[in-house]
């Protein structure tokens, strides 16, 4: 292999001036310059890390794009790009549909496809696999990983551990696999650990928070945000984060905003993907309340929507721990949420937020309704939220040191 084929970021030195290693990270779902928001947690998660002082190389395998249809716009992933402080690839691989018939076809693609890559395109073999989760992720890393004895870990988020009764037998027997092999299987959750020792011992299984950076969130500057997005300081801003779709919960937030008789509601969602995306902006158009949906928005201007609501609505049906709950309290809102998963690991029910049960538009209308009549106690559960959040250290420098530190005990064993 000629120099001119070794592609990787440029290391980072470590702040503690220890020794580095390399690290091969696989994030199928990564952000991109045509999908910008998806899944900012992989790259901050990955940004973190590469600030710790390793040496990584970043693959994000990328399904071919038809010539024309709603997934033709893959055609404008570039191969390589730079993106925060490493760059990432974008090898190409076989994605089937129906997924429910063809998700092993995918796996294998991507598996053939990214060993190859990665032989091919950087110094080998790394020190260690990270993995943003064990399917499709781990699972295209596997034969990389065998065939040149690298330790494998990967972390999920909940969708290949919390669906894995809906995949066919040959994509379980894949996850298994994966798991078998991992080094160690981490999860955003406790609760989400607890689904992973079905398939791992539990010495193997670590939670792994991710977290969010409060210094981001312009707190000092609430008041000016409000006026340039047009908020009213006798108006209480609703904030919906996520994907426009049942399972988080959209068909309950509208049921309840409908049945909300007050004058002083302004409600924003932001979305990125989801099938009632449509449904759901026609029926925001409908509401009695003042009402924008963003799509796609930047991570900046999201940042700015959290510092400016007076609460983060979120009912969603079920979750590991999700990213806009930590996004929440680094900027002091307080949180309605869902009873789900692991979303009690982060909200301190009375104190931090308000937990209610999935799939009751009713009493989450009743909630919303006697919490916007008490701003002074929105505004003390917010500050009690982002003490937590520093109390926890649930940020992404204590993340990646973490990560680093596990990194270690695997290269060690």
């Amino acid at each position: 292999m000629s120099d001119d084929s070794i592609s990787r970021s440029d290391p980072v030195a470590r702040p503690d001036g220890g020794p580095s290693y390399r690290v091969l990270g696989c994030a199928t779902e990564h952000p991109n310059h045509v999908f910008q928001v998806r899944t900012p947690f992989n790259h901050r998660s990955f940004d973190a890390l590469n600030a710790t002082g390793v040496d990584l190389d970043v693959v994000s395998p990328t399904p071919f794009a038809p010539p024309v249809g709603p997934y033709s716009e893959y055609r404008r992933v570039p191969k390589t790009e730079q993106w925060g402080s490493y760059r990432v690839h974008y090898p190409r691989f076989l994605y089937m549909l129906p997924k429910r018939y063809f998700y092993q076809v995918s796996g294998n693609s991507a598996q053939k496809r990214v060993t190859k890559y990665v032989e091919e395109t950087f110094e080998t073999p790394h020190d260690v696999v990270q993995a943003c989760g064990f399917y499709l992720d781990g699972y295209a890393t596997l034969e990389y990983c065998k065939r040149h004895d690298v330790p494998l870990v990967a972390l999920s988020h909940a969708g290949d551990l919390k669906n894995f009764d809906r995949f066919n037998d040959t994509v379980q027997s894949h996850i298994r696999e994966t798991i078998d092999y991992c080094s160690a299987v981490l999860t955003v959750s406790d609760e989400l650990s607890a689904v992973a020792r079905r398939f791992a011992p539990a010495s193997k299984v670590t939670t792994l928070p991710i977290g969010e950076d409060p210094e981001n969130y312009p707190t000092d500057r609430r008041e000016a945000i409000r006026r340039e997005l047009g908020i009213a300081p006798e108006t209480k801003l609703l904030l919906f984060v996520g994907r426009f779709e049942k399972e988080k919960g959209v068909r309950d937030l509208v049921a309840a905003l409908e049945s909300l008789d007050r004058d002083d509601v302004a409600v924003a969602a932001v979305g990125h993907g989801g099938a009632l995306h449509w449904w759901f902006l026609d029926r925001l158009g409908e509401l009695r309340h003042p009402a924008h949906a963003y799509w796609q928005l930047d991570p900046i201007a999201v940042r700015r929507l959290h510092v400016a609501a007076d609460l983060l609505v979120h009912p969603s049906h079920f979750e590991a721990r999700p990213t806009v709950i930590y996004e929440a309290m680094a900027a002091e809102t307080p949180v309605l949420a869902s009873n789900v998963g692991g979303i009690p690991e982060m909200v301190v029910d009375g104190e931090t937020g308000v937990l209610v049960p999935p799939h009751d538009p009713e009493t989450l209308a009743e909630t919303l309704d006697y919490l916007l009549d008490d701003p002074e106690r929105l505004r003390e559960m917010g500050t009690a939220g982002l003490q937590r959040l520093l109390d926890q250290q649930w940020t992404w420098k204590r993340h990646a040191q973490r990560l680093n530190e596990i990194h270690r005990e695997v290269l060690r064993a």
